[in-house]
């Protein structure tokens, strides 16, 4: 305890404390130092954030050292400004690095513009995602399909860029997909990762097409490092199938003026004709009971599209 306390008393009073103060302040350099150090503390996060504090610090921690070789000529002062100068150098040079190293072409700098930028996601963690592509967008001429009723396996995930896709079951339309919708959102959430499916719906492009695909084992092994962008594609798949369910919705009816929910599979509406203004509306049951267990006789069936 002696020695520790002999430690910390040398530490504090080994100098003598100041007794006059400098009438003359320090030279225009020195203030303009502080300057870069105030404002390059304001700096943000994120690539450009940090350029912005690497460049103001490394300018103030030159006109330091400036300072100490010109005014001060003290020798570890200049030292400690000059490598902390050579450090923030150092690390604009590689945030510099990155920032261009991150280039995309015109459709994938489109695609996150209108897709991932809005949802937060950075452009590194968007660079993997693309990475994970092979940086490729696969065109599709018009006619030609996608993927074939109960003959294409199920062995990638497909986003639409530009275009659309008609969607059919045994030759009957389902529905459209349109430019930053999944192609195959259904077949991908029906299987687990170690299963293999086809389709059971026809994919036929109505124009000339564009999309990214990832392939599934590719894909998983993303997902295995990165449970962020794991949880962001569980996102987007669930609000995609959500959008085609609602695209089906309309598709699904019985017959005789009845349009059968799928939101609501124990009700199905009756669409009644508009009835003359001048004449008092006529009584009518506007939701009717159906069977809890079975969908009413004469409802298309659209699991086909649900389940592979």
């Amino acid at each position: 305890m002696g020695e520790n306390a002999s430690f910390w008393e040398s530490l504090i009073y080994a100098h003598p404390t100041c007794t006059t103060w400098k009438q003359e302040a320090e030279g225009s350099i020195y203030h303009l130092a502080s300057i870069f150090f105030v404002v390059g503390f304001m700096g943000g996060s994120g690539f450009f954030g940090l350029l912005y504090v690497f460049s103001l610090l490394g300018l103030g921690f030159l006109c330091s050292s400036v300072w100490a070789w010109l005014d001060v000529c003290a020798a570890d002062i200049f030292s400690w400004n000059f490598v902390l100068f050579a450090i923030c150098f150092v690390q604009f040079v590689y945030v510099t690095y990155q920032v261009r190293s991150v280039a995309f072409d015109r459709e994938f700098q489109e695609l996150y513009s209108a897709l991932f930028q809005p949802l937060g996601i950075s452009l590194t963690v968007y660079r993997k995602i693309v990475l994970c592509c092979e940086a490729e967008v696969i065109t599709l001429e018009k006619e030609h399909c996608y993927a074939m009723q109960g003959k294409t396996p199920i062995d990638k995930l497909s986003l639409l860029v530009s275009g659309r896709i008609r969607v059919t079951v045994d030759g009957e339309f389902l529905h459209y997909i349109f430019p930053l919708q999944f192609l195959d959102s259904p077949e991908w959430d029906s299987l687990r990762p170690t299963e293999e499916g086809i389709f059971q719906v026809t994919l036929t492009a109505e124009t000339d097409c564009r999309y990214v695909a990832w392939r599934r084992k590719k894909l998983y092994l993303l997902f295995a490092k990165h449970r962020f962008i794991s949880r962001l594609f569980s996102i987007l798949i669930g609000s995609d199938i959500a959008e085609k369910l609602y695209a089906l919705n309309d598709r699904v009816h019985v017959g005789q003026g009845f349009r059968y929910d799928i939101r609501l599979p124990n009700f199905y509406h009756v669409a009644l004709p508009e009835t003359p203004p001048v004449q008092p509306p006529q009584r009518s049951h506007h939701l009717q009971r159906g069977s809890p267990r079975r969908k009413p006789a004469g409802v298309t069936n659209c699991g086909s599209f649900l389940a592979p």
